[in-house]
């Protein structure tokens, strides 16, 4: 009989060594550079997290765009502004690339500050002083002012809310020459220099005559411009019925605080289908968490058709789930650290959405497209829970997350299999990727130990690892069978089909980013 301790050895030769240690001192494995500043373009909010502060994330991106090309920081931010709809690491990346790279910035500026909330975080981050320099320079200001002269008047005061810095600041710092009459009686209104009522853009004089006396039709303008104003029923009524996909999906609860579905009834079928649209939902780019957190968080005073208009829109929202052929299992992380809010803790704006919640979501709708799958919650060890793919997947979605708490061990649901001798095709995890209860001496992370005897038993069998928080490491090494991708947007789906179906490149994700086209 054939010796099992030297083949147990000669085995566990072949799972290469950690160079790393996580956020809990456990063994792992840490990103390339180009992979690390991808999973914090695509997953990073510049807020704190579980396992780092705000400052460690900047740190972290700035130390990587000094030794990273110029090329692929600009592809990042890219793909982190048009793929993951992301914001903040967009927009930092910009600014980094305004001091190492101008040209380029140049050339991807419009893609990525394609709005002014972009706009407005992009000149913030260059005037904090972070990325090196603390005033705009004039390579950046002449983008901004061509930024602004391609907007109508309409846009740029639709988009003059919000501050620090407003709107009207960035055009204090830039300068913009006006192209004719209605462009600079707006930046002097903007400005507080004053203009002549009568050279103002239609939209600026009817919002000022509105607020004189409240008469007549409701400005269509966002609501922010408005809230200061005694709105009366009839008011909110004028706006929910007209309210673009994001702010409708925010503010359910606010339209029945002031009485809109009373004031209104026919607003509840017109709202449920302005929220079920596929293409109103393609074009405000929703996160499908975004519509769990609206469906949980709506109170009992939202009308039954706008709540399954939510559970419509999640279908729509979740189409770029891959269908697998063969057997599928979905390792959820549901330990302690997952209670973190999934975009991070700012003072006044930290999601209610929690990295859990991420993670049951993603897991329902894997089940949800592939009825045969299977869910294995995890923490330090297995959680037995059983889904149903008839429901919903918002049903599932917050059956999963209900279950939360307790350590972190990514080896778990492997090892269960392994026991079980199971058969499968697909394995996901979606978790921070902290793991620490199977820490362990020797070569090699305990989850990598479980995936090469999975793979000895299922020799095509791939294993996904999505990031929901950056941290830099990760349990199971990149290569061939093994893809790491961070992100909580429907794009991460649309690279896992492409792995799953064994049409990425070794490079996989970051593969990915650099076949971009600036």
């Amino acid at each position: 009989m054939a010796s099992k301790s030297l083949f147990q050895s000669l085995f566990g030769a072949l799972i290469p060594a950690t160079d790393a240690r996580n956020s809990e001192a456990a063994p792992a494995y840490a990103y390339p550079p180009k992979h690390k500043l991808a999973q914090l373009a695509a997953t990073g909010c510049l807020n704190g997290t579980f396992y780092a502060d705000d400052r460690d994330q900047l740190d972290t991106v700035l130390a990587l765009c000094k030794e990273i090309e110029p090329e692929f920081i600009a592809k990042t931010a890219i793909y982190s502004r048009e793929e993951g709809a992301m914001k903040d690491m967009p927009a930092l990346l910009c600014a980094a690339l305004s001091v190492v790279a101008p040209r380029l910035l140049e050339r991807i500026f419009t893609r990525v500050i394609d709005n002014a909330k972009m706009l407005r975080n992009f000149v913030q981050i260059i005037r904090s002083g972070v990325v090196g320099r603390k005033s705009l320079g004039s390579l950046p200001k002449r983008l901004v002012r061509d930024w602004l002269a391609s907007r109508s008047d309409e846009e740029l005061f639709r988009s003059s809310s919000g501050n620090d810095p407003s709107l009207a600041d960035i055009i204090k710092m830039v300068h913009p020459r006006p192209a004719g009459a209605s462009r600079e009686a707006l930046y002097g209104y903007l400005t507080g220099r004053g203009a002549a009522e009568d050279a103002l853009p239609p939209l600026v004089r009817a919002y000022e005559a509105f607020k004189k006396d409240l008469e007549g039709e409701v400005p269509d303008v966002p609501f922010q411009l408005l809230t200061s104003l005694q709105l009366q029923k009839r008011h909110w009524a004028s706006i929910a019925a007209r309210a673009p996909w994001q702010m409708t999906r925010m503010n359910l609860n606010t339209f029945v605080r002031h009485g809109v579905f009373a004031e209104a009834p026919q607003l509840a079928g017109v709202v449920a289908d302005r929220l079920r649209d596929p293409e109103a939902i393609a074009r405000a780019r929703a996160f499908p968490y975004q519509l769990l957190a609206a469906y949980v968080t709506a109170d009992g005073g939202v009308p039954a058709v706008i709540r399954e208009s939510l559970q419509d829109a999640m279908e729509h929202a979740i189409e770029n789930v891959p269908a697998v052929a063969g057997k599928v299992y979905v390792c959820c992380d549901v330990s302690g650290s997952m209670r973190s809010p999934v975009t991070g803790r700012r003072k006044g704006a930290t999601t209610a959405v929690r990295c859990v919640d991420v993670a049951a979501l993603t897991a329902a709708a894997f089940v949800r497209k592939n009825p045969g799958a299977e869910v294995l919650p995890f923490e330090a060890q297995v959680v037995d829970l059983q889904l149903n793919p008839r429901d919903s997947v918002m049903t599932n979605a917050t059956k999963l997350s209900a279950v939360c708490g307790g350590g972190t061990n990514c080896s778990a649901p492997l090892a269960r299999l392994n026991t079980q001798r199971a058969q499968g095709d697909l394995v996901v995890f979606v978790s921070d990727n902290e793991s620490w209860v199977d820490a362990r001496g020797g070569r090699g992370t305990a989850t990598l130990h479980e995936w090469a005897r999975f793979k000895d038993r299922c020799p095509s069998a791939r294993l996904v690892c999505i990031d929901v928080q950056p941290n830099g490491t990760t349990q199971a090494v990149e290569r061939s069978d093994i893809l790491n991708v961070g992100g909580f947007s429907d794009a991460v789906f649309q690279v896992v089909a492409k792995f799953a179906d064994g049409k990425l490149d070794p490079a996989h994700w970051v593969g990915v980013i650099e076949t971009l086209t600036l």
